[in-house]
């Protein structure tokens, strides 16, 4: 595609997090079952069932716009998914709490990927005056907010790091 205007960077961009989300959608999942804490687990089922939601709705703008979803794959998060099971499901890994405490940075890498693609797109939606992808978008990125921040809370409070640590 030729990227000529905003809206021709903004549709673009609408199939990257599609791609993004998609390859992260599969690895989420193996991360909650590899999990062995359960609230750790639970929030990346949720986590996971947060991703499919994102697909689904950036699967309808894309339609709304007449464009394919899947027509860009994003290398960024494929990187994010290959360092994920590297780091987080590795065979090396023999510890269930380490492998807990380690699960922990490769998911907020991969949310963190997705908080900057959906205000990014929120805002170039806004400028393009796409009041209603704003909105979709916006929803979005506030659910994936309350997911990041459910994991770092997991973190802080110390149950799987310190189990971890001992």
């Amino acid at each position: 595609m030729a990227m000529n205007s905003l809206k021709d960077v903004y549709l673009e961009q609408l199939q990257d997090i599609w791609s993004a989300n998609t390859q992260s959608l599969a690895v989420v999942t193996e991360l909650g079952r590899a999990a062995q804490d359960e609230e750790l687990s639970e929030a990346l089922i949720d986590g996971g069932n947060g991703i499919a939601d994102g697909i689904a709705e950036i699967e309808k703008l894309c339609n709304d716009h007449g464009i394919k979803p899947n027509a860009e794959h994003c290398k960024g998060m494929e990187g994010l998914v290959k360092e994920a099971r590297a780091h987080g499901l590795s065979e090396e890994i023999t510890d269930a709490d380490v492998r807990d405490a380690a699960i922990i940075p490769q998911y907020q890498r991969m949310v963190h990927y997705a908080l900057a693609g959906y205000g990014t797109l929120a805002a170039f939606a806004n400028r393009l005056g796409l009041d209603g992808d704003a909105a979709v978008l916006k929803k979005c990125l506030d659910q994936t907010y309350d997911g990041d921040r459910r994991m770092t809370a997991i973190a802080m409070k110390g149950g799987v790091n310190k189990d971890a640590a001992s």
